[in-house]
């Protein structure tokens, strides 16, 4: 049969890097590629416990639930947004299976064809991929450390009209950046004086290794109270656990009555098992005492890399320590394509993300993301060995 595919998937650019990194799955090559939380701090023991409490109650924990999500974990899931001066009822919060799908649910409900979105340089793969597929036309704010540049923001919503703006201010992926307080409020205030969305994307933020230092989330500083015009999403995957696929979306109860609309045509609902135990979680297990952990952890697994990173002095290797999050952001030397030498990395033993695929245009092929949360010191050590020996062979060939 000729299969007649729809035009969606050419939102999805056949990548060569997907399928190299195919073959570190189940493999004994050491990877960097993922963005994986560490096993070993999962709260096991925890998750079984709150489980045993959800099948203990009877039946009716494996029936169907609302779209919208199980209320009792939408209502502890307010007191901790409320914790963070993110006010917000149940009725303006959806449950999802992951932040991915609040993605994907609120393209479908706001964007159409030909749509502009700005999104930072660079910016969230899978972001990406969902706006092609919905055929939006993505444009690039250049951005720095400190968040996108407001005066490029401000010129290319007055150039391109955009429907919305797509942004991970605290320890974004990939880059790990953490936005200044200032481009915070400059890009709420920008966007609310041309009406325009910002989706605030925030899976990392509770991953903040110096507790001392504040990033309010753009949500917090007026974008629900003063004009609604942000919507945010998280999730659990980073700080519980991935396979829960809980994530949640919330905004002005008008963006999030659709966004169910649509979420009831997708899946009905998202596991309401993993919600009623993460529920149960929230209510007996101190979160927070399990987020200060992998904080402790990640971060010394963090400088760990960077110090093995400057160990490598290759010419013309630069970073920046993140704040928080998951990922070191590596520029390498100008000529060298991280596509290519990511194919000798492999045959080497060892696997990581091309920075080009995280671009939405006129990609910098020189860069990579390096995750430091999954792998133990000695492991990466070796990755580390691995990954220099086949930049020796890159240049040898070059």
């Amino acid at each position: 049969m000729k299969y007649r595919f729809s035009k969606s998937l050419e939102g999805f650019s056949s990548s060569a890097v997907r399928e190299i990194l195919k073959l570190t799955q189940g493999s004994s090559i050491i990877s960097f590629a993922g963005g994986l939380p560490a096993e070993e701090f999962f709260p096991l023991d925890a998750v079984s416990e709150a489980f045993t409490r959800v099948v203990g109650g009877g039946k009716s924990a494996l029936q169907y639930g609302l779209t919208e999500g199980y209320k009792p974990l939408r209502e502890s899931l307010c007191k901790r947004m409320a914790a963070k001066n993110m006010i917000v009822t149940p009725d303006e919060m959806l449950l999802t299976t992951g932040s991915q799908q609040a993605i994907d649910l609120l393209t479908r409900v706001y964007i159409d064809e030909g749509d502009v979105i700005l999104v930072e340089r660079p910016t969230y793969l899978a972001a990406i991929q969902v706006y092609q597929a919905k055929g939006a036309k993505i444009v690039s704010v250049d951005s720095d450390n400190d968040g996108m540049i407001l005066s490029d923001l401000a010129a290319k919503i007055a150039q391109y009209n955009p429907k919305m703006v797509y942004v991970i201010p605290t320890f974004s992926n990939p880059a790990g950046r953490a936005w200044s307080l200032e481009r915070r409020q400059g890009l709420l205030d920008i966007c609310r004086g041309a009406d325009v969305l910002i989706l605030e994307d925030d899976p990392y933020g509770e991953i903040q290794f110096n507790e001392s230092e504040s990033y309010p989330t753009i949500y917090s500083l007026g974008g629900k109270a003063e004009g609604g015009n942000v919507v945010y999403t998280s999730t659990f995957s980073k700080t519980v656990a991935p396979a829960f696929r809980t994530g949640w979306i919330m905004g002005d109860e008008s963006v999030i009555r659709q966004v169910a609309r649509f979420k009831q045509s997708a899946d009905l609902h998202s596991s309401t098992i993993d919600q009623q135990t993460l529920y149960h979680l929230l209510e007996h297990f101190d979160l927070d005492a399990h987020i200060s952990l992998i904080r402790e952890q990640y971060m010394d697994r963090m400088k760990f890399m960077s110090g093995l990173l400057a160990e490598l002095n290759w010419p013309g290797l630069k970073w920046e320590e993140p704040k928080g999050g998951m990922f070191i952001w590596v520029e390498l030397p100008e000529q060298i394509n991280a596509a290519d030498l990511l194919k000798i990395a492999v045959q080497e033993g060892v696997a990581f993300v091309p920075g080009a695929t995280f671009y939405a245009e006129n990609p910098q092929y020189n860069t990579m993301r390096l995750n430091y949360t999954h792998t133990d010191k000695e492991t990466t050590v070796l990755g580390m060995k691995k990954l220099a020996k086949a930049m020796e062979s890159y240049l040898q060939n070059a």
